[in-house]
């Protein structure tokens, strides 16, 4: 009798697993899907990491640099120009302009660029110039405006190199002597 069933199975060209499917077949046809599944993690895995990174760099960058490092402020971050200083004009006396005159002595040095040898001829050339603006400048004020050094400072400054200088310019002065004596 089991011969008569192959014969049957073998006439019509049928397998003894009838409603199975063949198992080599059916491993063929889902190993390009599972293959497919796995290429498309990997890759949705490597963007995801790759769109991390570059998110994360970019943050880093606008944010600045480390945490590790501690800002310093800019008057400490540029280094400042050496000036070499002009002290041929000496002390320069002065009376206030108030109703009750003070007297001004003053020692003004004026810084220029090193090794500028035009702005140091100019200055020579210019000397009596700068002791007459000097005094002058000095007997226009008050007690009040001349205790704002900085201020003072900055004005002759500009006044020097607007209106006695003309091919150079310097670019600070300095007192090292500022004495206002009121009586």
């Amino acid at each position: 009798m089991a011969d008569e069933h192959t014969n049957l199975t073998d006439e019509h060209g049928m397998d003894e697993n009838i409603g199975v499917d063949n198992p080599v077949k059916a491993k063929k046809a889902g190993l390009i899907p599972t293959l497919l599944k796995y290429i498309a993690l990997a890759l949705a895995a490597l963007i995801f990491i790759v769109t991390v990174v570059v998110i994360t760099v970019n943050l880093m960058s606008k944010r600045g640099q480390s945490q590790s490092e501690y800002p310093i402020a800019e008057e400490y971050r540029d280094s400042r120009e050496m000036l070499q200083y002009y002290s041929a004009i000496g002390a320069v006396k002065a009376l206030t302009s108030d109703v009750v005159p003070a007297t001004v002595v003053a020692n003004v040095e004026l810084g220029y660029p090193q090794n500028d040898k035009t702005t140091s001829q100019e200055l020579t050339a210019r000397l009596v110039e700068l002791k007459d603006f000097l005094r002058s400048y000095f007997q226009n004020k008050t007690v009040a405006e001349l205790r704002q050094e900085e201020k003072i400072k900055i004005e002759i400054r500009n006044e020097i190199n607007d209106n006695i200088l003309s091919k150079s310019k310097i670019k600070a002065v300095a007192f090292t002597q500022y004495d206002i004596i009121e009586q």
